[in-house]
């Protein structure tokens, strides 16, 4: 399997069942229907800890444009083969919430907050400060490039790994999620956002265009400030 195939089979897992599991919590009769934060939280969780699985030996499951130009900020990654993993995530995400959109069919007419449809595919600030809201992402992101490289230099959990960093997803958005909806990946928030806008999904409402750079922008910097600290305390 090539980078570009690994990288959009693992970002498709990561949003089906991402974008799924926020599907059941917030559309309505849904089985997990108001369920809560705690089971999006644990949902996504799983997501990454399964994209990894499935597809880390072939391309590094990362899954993630903030990922890969933050490894590629610290040498880790060639920058040449950057275009070819973000291609391979956009594409994935876009995917993995179009078939999200399929296994709820009948749930997008029986919910009428256009809001609660949107937020489904894509992030949103709880309160709508654009400083706040790019700072909460990018010290989100901070945090997931710093721990995801100590966690690659931990020799005594590589088989644990995939499951660590679900975890560690979970604390994220326990944790830093209550503002934005910790996107903290722009693949994850910009390919559903699309696949929104593009979808024929019963009474949609509008794509929020106007906050959707700062899910894809803060990630890609706090990545990179994330990367770089733990290069310089580090080495």
């Amino acid at each position: 399997m090539n980078v570009f195939l690994a990288e959009l089979v693992g970002t498709l897992i990561l949003t089906l069942f991402g974008c799924g599991v926020c599907a059941n919590v917030i559309l309505n009769k849904s089985k997990g229907q108001n369920s809560g934060w705690i089971v999006i939280t644990f949902g996504w969780g799983f997501a990454v800890a399964f994209a990894v699985y499935a597809v880390g030996k072939y391309s590094g499951a990362h899954v993630n444009p903030a990922v890969t130009i933050g490894l590629a900020s610290v040498g880790a990654l060639p920058w040449s083969q950057v275009p070819v993993y973000i291609a391979g995530q956009m594409v994935g995400g876009f995917l993995g919430a179009a078939i999200c959109w399929l296994a709820y069919l009948p749930h997008w007419g029986a919910t009428e907050d256009t809001e609660a449809k949107l937020a489904v595919f894509s992030t949103g600030p709880a309160i709508r400060s654009t400083g706040a809201n790019f700072l909460c992402e990018f010290i989100g992101t901070a945090a997931l490039l710093y721990g995801l490289l100590a966690l690659g230099a931990n020799e005594f959990s590589q088989g644990l790994n995939p499951l660590i960093v679900g975890f560690y997803i979970v604390a994220i958005g326990l944790s830093l999620g209550g503002p934005t909806g910790y996107a903290i990946n722009p693949a994850r928030d910009l390919g559903p956002r699309i696949a929104h806008a593009l979808l024929p999904i019963a009474g949609k409402g509008g794509n929020d265009w106007g906050y959707s750079w700062i899910p894809v922008v803060a990630p890609i910097c706090g990545g990179v400030a994330g990367s770089l600290l733990y290069k310089a305390l580090v080495g």
